[in-house]
């Protein structure tokens, strides 16, 4: 059977070589009384990768079509027809069945790298292990009673934490709320999750920036969400083209990152934080405000939010400890209408009955003492120092071959480079030498645009990064 993987269907190439063999072997082109051609043999006929035929066999024996024996290796069944043996689930099918997408090829090949491979790290969005604030976690855990329940916590989350929170918007971002429209998430991705799934349904369109973190996630396909797009230039979004698709679409909902926002880095002016608020309400269109870096500004002024604006309680206000304390913490909040925190707080229930009490009880006993001013001003001056050297380094290395943003806070800066390149191929080149970032594309953007994140690594390492990302560029040809 002259056989070969067609690289433009839309059917997965493991699964056209299940279908192949099991057709070979329907017609005897794969004779019953000899061994099935090896996992190795089969990935250099066909010039494919040797995990491909893995799961391609792996389908056969599910269904009941070939035995794998260590030693004897593949054979077809000699109960090929009668089916009386077990069979195993097809877990392949299964996989691709499911109504939860799984992450971009590109966001999976990055998490991967960083899994196994020893890498200069420009890629996370995550602060290093040396800005943590260890000293003052260590002390809360080992001088201080743990006084809160290890049973199922409030629905919302545990109330003293609620409380805290509801002073600290206040203090730090002149957010005026309740521990009754507070609800506490495993991080900020789980509050944009619950959002989601519980206050919109399929069909429905949203709009976003362009490009965007949100781009990136799976969450809008996975729920049937129609995404449309909110262009980002070096002042954020034109809050003009919310009314024009508004009217097209009839938009239900804007997701928003305005304080150096992930990845460009931009500060929406405030004239313009303002007109989305004018138009949120003239419209009736809720806003979803996600706020890791607003005490992150590298010029000491107090950042206002969409919340601390917002006068007709149209925002959903979202925050977190992971880009200001530590990550590990997975401590979160929605802030909003009361019967929408419910509603929201009903759902986390049904998933994982409420959040660890003990975690929030550091983050509650953190936030309440005299050291997290000063770990926020140690944490604003380090990312301000790395920032300053992703900066002059790619002065120096990259010079007129790209065009960038320079960061006033948060930990993004993004990228336009000005040579013609393979998006892949620039990655790949960059890995192999050691350096790993996240490409435009991925965020929405056209290609030719990175995300370089300088939170973690020392300065040292973001330029040596920046040298081998240089190395890399230079070694592609147009």
């Amino acid at each position: 059977m002259d056989w070969k993987p067609d690289r433009k269907s839309k059917t997965p190439i493991y699964k056209q070589l299940a279908i192949y063999i099991e057709n070979g072997i329907a017609d005897g082109t794969f004779p019953p009384d000899k061994p099935l051609p090896s996992e190795r043999g089969l990935a250099k006929q066909f010039d494919i990768n040797r995990s491909t035929v893995v799961a391609s066999y792996d389908e056969l024996e599910s269904n009941g079509i070939i035995n794998r024996n260590r030693g004897s290796g593949t054979t077809i069944s000699k109960d090929i027809w009668g089916m009386a043996k077990k069979r195993i689930p097809s877990w392949n099918r299964y996989i691709e069945a499911g109504s939860f997408l799984p992450n971009m090829p590109v966001t999976q090949r990055i998490h991967k790298e960083l899994a196994e491979t020893k890498l200069i790290n420009l890629a996370s969005g995550e602060l290093s292990q040396d800005l943590f604030p260890m000293d003052s976690l260590r002390e809360i855990t080992s001088n201080r009673s743990f006084i809160g329940t290890l049973g199922y916590d409030h629905p919302q989350g545990n109330g003293i934490l609620r409380e805290t929170l509801a002073a600290h918007v206040k203090k730090f971002k002149e957010i005026e709320t309740n521990a009754s429209s507070i609800l506490i998430t495993s991080g900020a991705q789980q509050a944009l999750h619950l959002v989601v799934q519980c206050l919109l349904k399929p069909g429905d369109a949203v709009a976003i920036e362009d490009p965007s973190y949100h781009y990136s996630l799976p969450i809008f396909k996975s729920a049937g969400i129609k995404t449309y797009y909110l262009k980002v230039d070096k002042d954020g979004l034109n809050p003009n083209v919310i009314t024009a698709l508004y009217k097209k679409h009839r938009i239900k909902m804007i997701f928003l990152n305005p304080i150096f926002q992930n990845p460009t880095g931009t500060l929406l002016p405030e004239e313009r934080r303002r007109k989305i608020l004018e138009l949120s309400s003239e419209y009736g269109i809720p806003v979803v405000e996600d706020d890791p870096y607003s005490l992150t500004p590298f010029t000491g002024e107090r950042m206002r939010t969409l919340k601390s604006m917002d006068m007709n309680g149209n925002v959903l206000y979202i925050s977190s400890l992971t880009k200001i304390v530590a990550s590990g913490l997975r401590i979160g909040w929605i802030i909003g209408p009361r019967s929408v925190i419910e509603r929201l707080s009903d759902a986390k229930q049904q998933v994982d009955f409420g959040h660890g009490s003990y975690s929030q009880w550091i983050a509650n006993d953190f936030l309440e003492s005299r050291n997290f001013e000063s770990h926020i001003d140690h944490l604003v001056k380090q990312l301000e120092r790395r920032g300053n050297q992703i900066v002059n380094s790619l002065q120096t290395l990259l010079k007129d071959q790209i065009e960038y943003t320079i960061p006033q806070g948060g930990i993004h800066l993004w990228c336009r480079i000005k040579k013609e390149h393979n998006e892949i191929q620039l990655l790949e080149e960059s890995i192999k030498r050691g350096v790993i970032y996240v490409p435009g594309t991925t965020m929405g953007s056209e290609s030719g645009f990175v995300r370089f994140t300088y939170a973690r690594e020392k300065e040292d390492n973001i330029h040596e990064g920046i040298k081998r990302f240089t190395d890399a560029l230079a070694s592609i040809k147009n």
